[in-house]
C-alpha cells in the first residue's frame, strides 16, 4: 500500500517521534543518549530548526520541532542516519535500527503547542521511570527548569517561556507549575503502556547479567542456535514479560515466545 503524503504544518511545528525498529532499545547507556543530542544540535544549526522539547526513551524519542531550511522528512533523515551509522560502528552490528517512517503530528495552536511540551516532559514520569518530571536527566524540562543541561543551545526556550509572561522569572514560575499539572492526553495516540512488573531499567540489567559480555544490540545479529539460547535464559527472569524482552533486545515479539 502506498504511503499517505504527511500534511503540510501550517505553523510549520510537528510533534515527532523516532521509534526502534520492533521496539528495540536505540539508547543503552549515556554516551548513546549524548551522542544522539550532539547529532541532533548539528542538524538543528545545518538546517536551521528550531527545536522546543525534547526527551529520550529507552526504545524511542520525542521531539517537538518547527522546520527550518528543508522539508522535516529531509531533516529527520539526515538525523537517524547520523545515528544508525554510530550505532552500527559502536555495536558491530547491521540492519535497521529505526521503523522506516517518523511518525509525527502537526501542531497548529498555542494551546495545542504546550500541551505538546508538557506531555513530553512527563512521558518518564507516566512510563513510572521517575516520579517528577525533572528527574529525568534525558529531556528538554530541566533546561527549562534552569538547571544544568547537557546541551544548553538545543532549545528554543524562549518561544515557549514568552507564552506565559515577558517577565522571565514569572515565565518560568507559571510554566513550572503548567508543566506539572497532570495531564491525560494521548499525543501521536501512542497506546504503549511501560508500568511493568520490572522496569525497563531493572530489566535491562538483569538481561546484561545473562549476557556475559554479549552486547544487548549483538544478541538479533547472533547464529540462531546461540541466540535462542540466550531467549531461553532471558524468559526464566522472575517479573519479566517476554514482550518487554523483544522490545529491549530489539527482535520481534513472536521469537521470544516461539522459544
Amino acid at each position: 500500500m502506498a504511503r499517505v503524503a504527511r500534511v503540510k504544518s501550517r505553523s510549520g511545528i510537528y510533534h515527532v517521534m523516532l521509534r526502534g525498529a520492533n521496539q528495540q532499545e536505540i539508547f543503552h547507556d549515556e554516551e548513546d543518549c549524548l551522542t544522539f543530542l550532539r547529532i541532533l544540535e548539528t542538524y538543528k544549526i545545518k538546517s536551521e530548526l528550531n527545536i522546543f522539547a525534547w526527551c529520550l526513551m529507552g526504545n524511542h524519542t520525542h521531539l517537538l520541532v518547527k522546520e527550518g531550511n528543508e522539508p522535516l522528512s529531509t531533516t529527520m533523515k539526515r538525523i537517524g542516519v547520523s545515528f544508525v551509522s554510530y550505532y552500527n560502528w559502536k555495536y558491530q552490528t547491521n540492519g535497521h535500527l529505526f521503523q522506516d517512517r517518523f511518525r509525527s503530528e502537526n501542531v497548529e495552536d498555542v494551546r495545542y503547542l504546550l500541551t505538546v511540551v508538557s506531555y513530553i516532559h512527563q512521558n518518564p514520569v507516566k512510563a513510572g521511570m521517575v516520579s517528577r518530571v525533572d528527574e529525568w536527566r534525558w529531556s528538554s524540562c530541566p533546561g527549562y527548569y534552569g538547571e544544568n543541561q547537557f546541551a544548553k543551545k538545543l532549545v528554543d526556550y524562549h518561544y515557549i517561556l514568552k507564552f506565559f509572561s515577558e517577565d522571565l522569572a514569572i515565565a518560568k514560575a507559571q510554566f513550572i507549575d503548567f508543566n506539572e499539572r497532570y495531564l491525560n492526553v494521548q499525543c501521536l495516540d501512542e497506546p504503549e503502556n511501560y508500568k511493568r512488573r520490572l522496569s525497563d531499567e531493572e530489566a535491562r540489567l538483569m538481561i546484561m547479567d545473562v549476557l556475559g559480555g554479549i552486547e544487548i544490540a549483538q544478541v538479533k545479529s547472533l547464529p540462531k542456535l546461540q541466540r535462542n539460547e540466550v531467549f531461553q535464559e532471558v524468559k526464566k527472569i522472575k517479573g519479566l514479560s517476554k514482550r518487554q524482552a523483544a522490545r529491549i533486545l530489539g527482535v520481534s515479539a513472536s521469537l521470544i515466545f516461539k522459544v
